[in-house]
């Protein structure tokens, strides 16, 4: 597939309720290339938490065109949509979203699973993407028998356990101590530079957007600035008028 592997136009996002409209996107314009490796900061209230939702497919746009990996989301059922996060994108959360009751491999094997892969062949996948991440050895443990970073790079793995071109982290050292929060963004500067996966994360820390390549800043629903993040963290956010 040729393009870019996200390619947002003019998306608007208005969350409606009884009678009262709250708009949140007033049109953001977004293209990501393959193998880019993107961050995306903004106040509260600044449109990157919606924006990252309708990035994964968990959300649609109110207006505008989002084309992911060549397809039209407009034009995709809730069934079609299941299908293109489970081949197209790989998760990783604030909260690691990880199911206690079943073990490291169990946990990581779950998109497999979903996809309709036979339970011993995801369990083998599985186990490779434990041994990338440097936790083979945590297969048979529970999510509760690790640390927060152990756990966090379990979340990792299951994101990658399908090979997808596209990797989405909301806030995903948020819960990591400074040590561990180096640690995890260098397994992504690695995804990024020895895998070509795709990296898009948002956050509001300004030395975890460091180890990205790009920087893009929402306020108030519009993109503030949109370039190399070397340059966007070290220049003074300009005024924007409200729109």
């Amino acid at each position: 597939m040729t393009g870019p592997l996200i390619d947002i136009r003019a998306v608007t996002k208005t969350y409606v309720s009884g009678s009262v409209e709250t708009p949140v996107l007033h049109g953001v314009d977004l293209r990501v290339e393959r193998g880019d490796f993107v961050s995306i900061m903004g106040q509260s209230g600044s449109g990157k938490s919606t924006l990252m939702n309708i990035l994964g497919c968990l959300d649609q746009a109110t207006g505008g065109t989002y084309l992911l990996d060549g397809a039209d989301t407009r034009t995709l059922d809730r069934a079609a949509l299941a299908d293109i996060r489970n081949r197209t994108i790989g998760f990783v959360f604030q909260s690691f979203n990880l199911i206690k009751r079943m073990s490291v491999a169990e946990n990581v094997a779950l998109p497999l699973i979903y996809a309709g892969v036979g339970r011993a062949r995801a369990q083998a996948r599985a186990l490779v993407e434990l041994e990338r991440v440097g936790l083979g050895d945590f297969a048979r443990r529970t999510p509760n028998q690790l640390s927060g970073g152990q756990q966090q790079r379990v979340a990792i793995a299951r994101a990658l356990v399908t090979d997808p071109p596209l990797l989405l982290a909301d806030e995903p050292t948020g819960n990591l101590d400074t040590h561990t929060s180096d640690d995890i963004m260098n397994s992504f500067g690695h995804l990024n530079r020895e895998r070509g996966i795709t990296i898009v994360l948002v956050t509001h820390e300004a030395d975890v957007a460091a180890y990205s390549r790009r920087l893009v800043r929402l306020k108030d629903g519009l993109v503030l600035y949109d370039g190399p993040a070397a340059e966007g963290l070290h220049q003074p956010a300009p005024a924007m008028v409200a729109p």
